[in-house]
This record gives C-alpha cells, structure tokens and sequence, in this order.
C-alpha cells in the first residue's frame, strides 16, 4: 500500500520506517527542510536505537522517501497519517492543534479517489470530527474516512513497540457502513504483518479511540506517582520502596511496570496528555480528580528533588559542586521534554551551587533548555572535585560506574540517586554518604 506520513517527529518517522518495513511504500512529510536534509543524507533528527538502520535499509530497497512537498504522495496514497506535535498550549494546558487543522486542511485540496486520513498524533476527544470538518468544508467531495489510531510507542523501545505492540487501536465511525468497512479493510492491510505476531487490531468508535490513549496515559502517570508517595511514606516509618513495589507488583491484577520510584513523571507524553485529559474532563462536566491531583503531585515532586541534594551536602548548597549525571527523561533517549532535570539545575544553580553534568545522548537538546552548567564528556569527569553526584537518569553505564575512581575523583563521596540505581548497604560499605528513594 502507499502511506504519506505528515510529519518526521517522533512518531511519525518510527512509524513510517516501520511501515516501509512492513513492505509498503511510504513518504515521510515535513516542512522543516533542514530536517528533510539531514534524513536524506542518513542523519537521525531523533535519538531511538535501531533507528538510523531501519531507516537506511528501507530508502535503499525503495520504500521510504523524505520530502518537504508531499502533493504527489498525498494523491497517491490510500492512507494519509497525520503525525504532527500537539503540544500543551500555552496558558491553559489544552493542547495545540494547530498543526493538525492545517495538516488537514492541505490533505483536503490534495486526496484523489477513496482515501483514510489516519490521526496518528496524541489528539483531544472529538479531534477526529473536527478533522473531518475541515476535509468536508474545504473539499466536498472527497471520498474519504477520518480514522483515529493512537500510537503507544516508549521512546528508548519503539520499534519493537510498533512491530510486537500489546494492541493496535483503530477508531472508525460507521464500521457497519460500506465506507467504513473499507476504510477498516485498509488499516487491517496496513497492519497485516502484525497477524503473524497475534498482535490483536481493535476497532472502536473514533472518539473512544482518542479518549484510550489518553485514559492509558492517565493510569501510567498516576502509577508512577503513586508509588512515589509511597517511597515518601517508605522514607518516614522505615520500609523499603522496592520491596514494597515488588509486593504489590507480582499481583497480576496490579503488575509490576511503572511501579520503579524515582523523581517524577516527564516526556513527550505523560505531563502533556494528562494535562489536556483534565481540560477535556473540565468542558464536559465530569473532572477527573485523581488525575488533576496526579499532575499536582508530580510537578512538586520534580521541584522538591532540590531539596534531598541540599539535605545530602548539609543544607547549603552555595558554593558547592554538583555532579549530574543524566539529562534526558528517561535512558535511551536524547528526549529532554519535562525532564526533571529541568527543574532540578536551575534550582541548584538559583541555590548557589556549580552543575557539571554528563548524558549519553541529551547534552545537545540540554543545551537548548538550560543554562548556568557545563557540559562535560564523560561520568568521571562530571563527578571530577563534586560535593554531591546526583544520578538523574538510569543510563546503563551510569549503573556500572567503577565506585574507586568515583570515590578518588569527589571532593566527597556522596550519592543521591534519584533512580535507586545502587543498593544501599553496598554503597555505605564502600564508603560512600549514599542517598536514595524511598529507603533508609
């Protein structure tokens, strides 16, 4: 089949390369052409491992295209995914979807013959509508079906996500209607190679499409911050976190992913969709307390991280050196979007200290965002003459770092390990002043 995908972010260009793998024929859209060249010359714009070869092999074998003017792409296809960003607008938390009303404003004057106009981006409830607004009122004409098919992609795993995803949601209106029923043939086509994994297609309504990404989100984040307010009461009373994590965890009604404390919830996705799932919740008169009280909790608890690197140092921070190390949201990822890290250097800069810090993949997308550290090019040389190492990002070779150079290299041997990365009785019998999450 022939797929045009509007926008090379993220989820558009894993989900395209992955497409092309799947055998169809693909062109990946954007208007960004700086982008579009550094694709063309084999450059990721993104950090996903297995990326750069997925990619590399798929434009070789003529699957895979990059253009900034989709038009004839956009004529041909027999499914047009709009995968554009919809970020968290400014001043009232909605999200923007600016990028997708113009997206389907430029598809509507475009589509030739029966088409399904696929939103791929993370959309409020009743987006789709509005999409097939937009098509019917600037071409009247045009036969075509608005889908809804949420991406569930983990920045750092994605590809294996969308080749041995635990679903695949497809939003239809009308599946009992011959236009439905061929716009569900072509998405099952699209997603024919998934057969072989069992992996199940469920076809829903388009708005209960959209409200089950956001609704997934929503649990994860308040998962993750659940048992980061156990880890605070594990801290007072004397209990173990990750005890208490694995406890509930091997109860298959609860499961144990997304239950590992640490400084809070960031990334593309969490802070942005359960912000717009309240507002949503709001306008139709049915607020979702637990999640508004989720992101509350979160974003303090991303401030408060301050606070056990000054407790660490002995409550002054003012002309001590911090050693971070780690950037991005999460490992595997050059992701800097709400990492807590964005909210822990400025306030240890604001506090007196000097940052010098250390990622793997995030120190280009860091330097964008903050100010007031310096980048350095390795663990070791962060940590060189610091008061405190402060581990924000489980990197794996943060998790094998050799503890003797560490302990040579600092003014003092102090850890707070915001990931829980290091065991505690371990780390004190080598000497070091170890601070953790949720346990003593």
């Amino acid at each position: 089949m022939r797929v045009a995908m509007i926008g090379t972010g993220y989820v558009g260009l894993v989900s395209g390369a992955c497409f092309a793998d799947f055998g169809h024929v693909v062109t990946c859209i954007d208007k960004d052409e700086s982008k579009i060249e550094r694709l063309h010359a084999g450059e990721m714009p993104i950090y996903e491992p297995g990326l750069d070869g997925l990619v590399e092999a798929n434009v070789r074998d003529g699957r895979l295209f990059f253009t900034t003017d989709g038009a004839e792409a956009i004529r041909e296809a027999d499914a047009v995914f709009i995968a554009v960003g919809t970020p968290s607008r400014r001043g009232d938390g909605h999200a923007d979807l600016s990028y997708v009303h113009a997206a389907a404003e430029e598809i509507a004057g475009l589509i030739q013959g029966f088409t399904v106009v696929v939103t791929k981006s993370t959309v409020p409830v009743g987006t789709g509508d509005e999409v097939e607004a937009i098509i019917r009122r600037t071409n009247p004409d045009a036969d075509v079906v608005v889908v809804s098919n949420p991406e569930f992609l983990r920045e750092g795993a994605a590809i294996g996500d969308f080749k041995r995803p635990d679903r695949v949601v497809i939003g239809i209106d009308e599946l009992e209607s011959d236009r439905g029923a061929r716009a569900r043939a072509v998405m099952a086509e699209l997603y024919r190679p998934l057969n072989l994994n069992e992996s199940p297609l469920l076809f829903v309504a388009r708005r209960t499409s959209e409200l089950i990404k956001y609704a997934a989100n929503a649990f994860l984040a308040m998962k993750i911050t659940f048992i980061n307010e156990m880890a605070d009461l594990c801290e007072k009373i004397g209990a173990d976190v990750q005890q208490v994590a694995r406890g509930i965890g091997l109860d298959n009604r609860i499961g144990s992913k997304f239950l590992h404390a640490g400084p809070g919830y960031g990334g593309s996705c969490f802070p942005k969709d359960t912000l717009a799932l309240v507002h949503t919740a709001k306008e139709a008169g049915a607020p979702v307390r637990l999640v508004e009280t989720t992101v509350a909790v979160n974003d303090a608890r991303k401030k408060s991280m301050v606070e056990r690197v000054r407790a660490a140092v002995g409550g002054d921070l003012k002309g001590k050196t911090v050693g971070l190390l780690g950037l991005t949201f999460k490992p595997n990822t050059d992701d800097m979007r709400d990492s807590p890290a964005l909210d822990l250097v400025p306030a240890l800069t604001a506090a007196g200290a000097t940052v010098q810090a250390f990622d793997p993949e995030g120190m280009e997308e860091a330097g964008k965002l903050l100010r007031d550290l310096t980048f350095v090019d390795g663990p070791y040389e962060a940590l060189a003459g610091a008061d405190a190492a402060v581990i924000v990002t489980e990197w794996d070779q943060f998790r094998a770092l050799d503890l003797d150079r560490v302990k040579l290299k600092m003014a003092k041997p102090v850890m707070v390990d915001l990931r829980n990365v290091y065991r505690p009785d371990e780390m004190r019998a080598r000497g070091f002043d170890y601070w953790s999450i949720g346990r003593a």
